[in-house]
This record gives structure tokens, C-alpha cells and sequence, in this order.
């Protein structure tokens, strides 16, 4: 008789939730839906970004039913992990309770990158970069996540 192995309950989390955290939950769920249970949100809500929904779109993963969300929004989870995918979301990442553990693994932004281009392969060719760097962080969970790990303010 099997057991049911119990998923990682995994946050990813940014500034804005519009683009890479909304990046790393749909990799989440496409490629480790097995073994962990993905969220994204972020510090505010600044909307879906539609660049990072094509370019997910153009890999083979939807994210066009994604909303952006705070975690408040998302409810009562107890988190295993809090992945911060920017410095500003590192810096004020808000206290999560129980045992959560929160890991910084900062890419850098596609909107800021390309704010000066005009739409087209040149801006697109950004998103796809960062999409790629984010799947393959992706890719080696969640062995990645628990070397790490850190508690904030841990007394242990």
C-alpha cells in the first residue's frame, strides 16, 4: 500500500506579482506539481504581465488564468517555503508563521530591463532569458531549497 507523500507548500514571492513569481508558480506546477504545492504572490498587486504570459505560453506552460494577489489574499496556508525572487520582496519580505523557511533566489526584472523597447522580439528575447534561468532554478527543487534556507529572526 502507497502512501501519499505530502507536497511542499512553496510561496514564490515579489514585488508586484506579474512576472517572475507568476513565472516560477507556473513552472512550479508544470514540472514538480508531484512534489510541491506552488503559490505566487506579491507585496502588491500590479496585474498580470502579458509579455511574461506569452513567453510561458510560447514553453508550453498557461499562466493567462493566473491573477496577481497578495498573500493575504491566498489565506491561511502555513508555508514550508517563501521563495523571494527580488531584492525589494527579500528586503521586505513580511513574517510568515510557523516554520516557514524563506529563501532569496533574485532574477533580475524583464519590465525594467526592457521599459525603454518597443514591443517586439529584442523585449521579448529579455523575458524569454529570465523565464529560462527561472525554470531551471525550478528544475532543482526542491533539493535547492532546503541548503538555502533560512529562518528570519530564528532563535534556534
Amino acid at each position: 500500500m502507497q502512501t501519499a507523500v505530502r507536497k511542499l507548500k512553496v510561496l514564490f514571492l515579489c514585488t508586484g506579482n506579474s512576472c517572475r513569481s507568476q513565472m516560477a508558480e507556473g513552472w512550479a506546477r508544470a514540472l514538480k506539481g508531484d512534489v510541491l504545492e506552488p503559490y505566487s504572490a506579491g507585496l502588491e498587486k500590479h496585474g498580470m504581465n502579458r509579455h511574461a504570459i506569452q513567453v510561458m505560453a510560447e514553453a508550453g506552460v498557461d499562466i493567462s488564468r493566473h491573477y496577481s494577489k497578495t498573500p493575504v489574499e491566498i489565506g491561511p496556508v502555513e508555508f514550508d517555503y517563501v521563495v523571494t525572487v527580488c531584492g525589494h520582496a527579500d528586503e521586505h519580505c513580511p513574517v510568515f508563521p510557523g516554520r516557514t523557511k524563506v529563501v532569496h533566489v533574485g532574477f533580475e526584472d524583464p519590465p525594467t530591463l526592457t521599459r525603454h523597447l518597443p514591443d517586439g522580439e529584442e523585449k521579448l528575447a529579455v523575458y524569454r532569458r529570465v523565464r529560462d534561468e527561472i525554470r531551471r532554478f525550478v528544475e532543482g527543487l526542491p533539493g535547492g531549497l532546503k541548503s538555502e534556507a533560512r529562518k528570519p529572526d530564528a532563535q534556534e
